[in-house]
């Protein structure tokens, strides 16, 4: 089958089916730019949509990827990053295997057809300007042949006539054998030229036509081959990034089998765990008998029996609390006598500690006074988010974690400050072998600052490990020291007043066991400006014990030891801090969870506790 033999008269209708053949061409090149155009888009709102999921670096949400969940949703959307990567590849292999390849053929497609085109249309020419030459012999022959008859028919007619002169006839014989020999020269030039037209027809149409026509179909059908590869390669491009995308699902699925539920619990657990023990049952208060306070071996009523409790009046040498009217007189005595105030007077049951619930709906809901710039200052460096340098206003078990994390930090910085260190070291000892490169007192100061900076980061890290230390071994001691208070709670009531101990840890999770011996309990008047001389100091209470040693080194706050008994004189609003008095000189806020305090019931501001 040749389009030359049997299509070869239809040149006009090959000529559109090919320029329709290169317009299918353009199409499906138009159609793969789109695709490419929508598997980038589709990569790029994948990758836009990982993003926007990603945790944000340096922030709460980074902390919540150390559960498995969390962890395989951060997975999913790493593999959802690589899933839209797979994407792109499949949009520049299309661009670069099919694009630009079927762009640069549509180019040389064009380029070809014209040509073949161009000798089509050449030998249709030639063959028409043969047909034309052709016609034209025929014609002259023919006008030849003509004019030889008739002057031939005039001859006769001359010779037969007896009027016309020898002479006529003879002209007119001689012009007919002149016509005569012009038909048989034109004759000659018609035959010759015929024969040559039937020539250059036969090689039109069985050696031009045929072999302009094969070029073309040669072509037409490389382009049929070549757009049928390059739909090959469209779908190889895709079937490239299958296996990969399989794997991104795979991971997904890895992902999404490793979330472990108990491990996301346990992970919960050491993150808000406090090390705090639940607190005792709460005794039973016997309201049938005289209320009466009880008094510690070691307080104030029984080391100095008949002195008075509390003791007013006079000038306070010490500092006056701003938001207390100058002159103030004294509150008025309570309606009836406090039991603690009555010396040796028999005990009642100890005052217990509000139900857990009942302090935080308490803290959460009251909204404490400030009742002087100490309490404001505090308020601010507590409240409002200031940190210790040690941790020390979180429980125990989560202050030990950040301590240990904190010293991690700083062994890393340690060993990069090394690191570099030993850099500058090696470079000096080649700087001393060759000189050229460079002068080794120029790496001096550069060292002499790194050695600086490792020594400052070891001592702080020596702090951080002592405060560590100090958290891992107090905690054992602490749940020791919590087991033998509960076995007191069922033995005797003064038992229960003088040794049971609140079991919470402070907020800087220093405290200790050593006793110390007790201290009487006497009114405080501090200092805070000289020019308030005459305000009477704050009412007690009610009495308190220190549970464990508590180093007061911030402004407002007040040291005590285990064991040592002092006077209330402003009870805990809620922010986990107790205003206490030693001596007339000496008062401040202890955290309340290093005493057990005592309340007297009748006492002005104190809350009553069921």
């Amino acid at each position: 089958m040749s389009w030359g033999t049997e299509l070869w008269d239809q040149f006009d209708n090959l000529e559109k089916h090919t320029q329709w053949g290169i317009d299918i061409l353009e199409k499906y090149i138009k159609f793969v730019k789109e695709r490419t155009e929508i598997e980038l888009n589709y990569a790029k709102q994948l990758r836009n949509l990982s993003k926007k999921y990603q945790p944000k670096k340096n922030s709460k949400e980074e902390e919540e990827y150390k559960y498995t969940a969390c962890k395989a949703f951060l997975s999913t959307l790493n593999e959802m990053n690589d899933y839209a990567g797979q994407h792109e590849v499949i949009s520049e292999n299309m661009t670069s295997q099919i694009t630009v390849d079927l762009m640069r053929y549509v180019q040389e497609l064009k380029q070809e057809r014209k040509s073949n085109f161009h000798d089509g249309r050449k030998a249709q020419q030639h063959i028409e300007t043969c047909w034309k030459q052709l016609e034209s012999s025929k014609r002259r022959f023919e006008r030849d042949c003509k004019e030889a008859d008739r002057a031939q028919q005039y001859f006769e007619k001359m010779d037969a006539d007896i009027n016309v002169t020898k002479a006529d006839v003879e002209k007119a014989r001689q012009q007919a054998q002149i016509r005569h020999q012009m038909a048989e020269d034109s004759k000659a030039d018609y035959s010759s030229t015929l024969q040559r037209f039937n020539q250059e027809q036969w090689e039109y149409y069985h050696t031009h036509i045929p072999n302009i026509f094969q070029k073309i179909q040669e072509m037409e059908e490389r382009r049929i081959v070549r757009i049928g590869e390059s739909m090959k390669t469209y779908a190889e491009v895709d079937r490239q990034v299958i296996p990969i995308i399989g794997k991104c699902l795979d991971g997904i699925v890895k992902a999404a089998e490793s979330i472990n539920q108990k491990n996301d619990s346990q992970l919960v657990v050491e993150a808000y765990k406090s090390g705090f023990e639940p607190p005792g049952d709460i005794e039973f208060e016997d309201y049938t008998q005289p209320m009466k306070r009880t008094v510690s071996d070691n307080s104030l009523s029984s080391a100095k029996e008949g002195k008075p409790e509390l003791k007013f009046g006079g000038k306070s040498r010490g500092k006056l609390w701003p938001f207390i009217k100058k002159n103030k007189p004294p509150p008025p005595p309570p309606a009836s006598a406090s039991p603690s105030a009555v010396p040796n007077g028999p005990q009642s049951p100890k005052q217990q500690k509000e139900p857990l619930s009942h302090r935080f709906n308490e803290f959460m809901t009251s909204k404490p006074k400030i009742h002087c710039f100490r309490s404001l200052k505090r308020g601010l460096s507590l409240k409002l988010g200031a940190t210790p340098e040690d941790f020390s206003n979180l429980p125990p078990e989560q202050r030990r974690k950040k301590l240990q994390q904190k010293v991690d930090d700083l062994n890393k910085e340690i060993q990069k400050e090394t690191d570099q260190r030993d850099a500058i070291t090696k470079m000096k000892d080649v700087y001393l072998k060759n000189p050229q490169m460079g002068d080794p007192a120029s790496l001096d100061h550069k060292l002499t600052e790194v050695t600086q900076n490792i020594e400052k980061l070891r001592l702080e890290t020596q702090k951080f490990e002592a405060w560590l230390a100090e958290v891992e071994g107090r905690l054992p001691a602490r749940s020791e020291q919590a087991r033998r208070q509960s076995g007191m709670y069922d033995g005797q009531t003064h038992q229960a007043v003088t040794n049971c101990a609140q079991d919470r840890e402070s907020p800087d999770g220093s405290y200790t066991e050593e006793q110390s011996q007790e201290r009487e309990l006497k009114v405080l008047a501090t200092d805070f400006d000289d020019e308030f001389d005459d305000e009477e100091p704050l009412p007690a209470i009610g009495t308190c014990k220190a549970l464990y040693t508590f180093e007061g080194q911030n402004e407002g706050t007040i040291s005590v030891t285990e064991g040592e008994m002092l006077s209330v004189i402003e009870e805990d609003k809620g922010d986990g801090w107790t205003r206490i008095r030693r001596s007339e000189d000496e008062e401040g806020y202890v955290p309340t969870s290093y005493v057990e305090v005592y309340l007297d019931k009748n006492a002005k501001g104190a809350k009553t506790y069921i």
